[in-house]
């Protein structure tokens, strides 16, 4: 199941990035639902969330997948995102499966930041 839960992200992925919408409505559960903790917003069903890839103003950003980790019922995506207007993001998704399907994501966003000069001493730059 891991393994085809998995597959399933990564074709959803791969599905947002290319815009093909049917390919990625697909891969979502006729429940689905999407939330953005950070702004508080939920979106209640695959034809609002992809309406909202649509039109996402510029297009949608430039996707690069950095990893895929799969367990049972959950998928996280780490994803680097960049944008028309030249801004670069990092996020994960949590995705939840049922039967077989995408029920629920939840997206954490985060433009990447300076360490701060402070605990050099204690870690190794990336």
């Amino acid at each position: 199941m891991d393994s085809d839960n998995r597959a399933t992200a990564e074709s959803f992925w791969a599905a947002i990035a290319a815009g093909d919408w049917d390919r990625a409505a697909n891969h979502l559960h006729r429940d689905f639902v999407q939330e953005w903790p950070q702004s508080g917003e939920r979106i209640v069903g695959a034809a609002n969330a992809l309406a909202i890839d649509r039109n996402f103003p510029g297009g949608m950003p430039t996707m690069r997948s950095r990893r895929f980790l799969a367990g049972g019922d959950l998928v996280v995506c780490e994803v680097e995102l960049t944008y028309a207007d030249g801004s670069r993001f990092l996020g994960v998704s949590l995705l939840e499966f049922r039967d077989g399907r995408i029920a629920k994501e939840t997206d954490y966003f985060s433009e990447p930041f300076a360490a701060p000069q402070w605990r050099a001493q204690w870690v190794q730059r990336m």
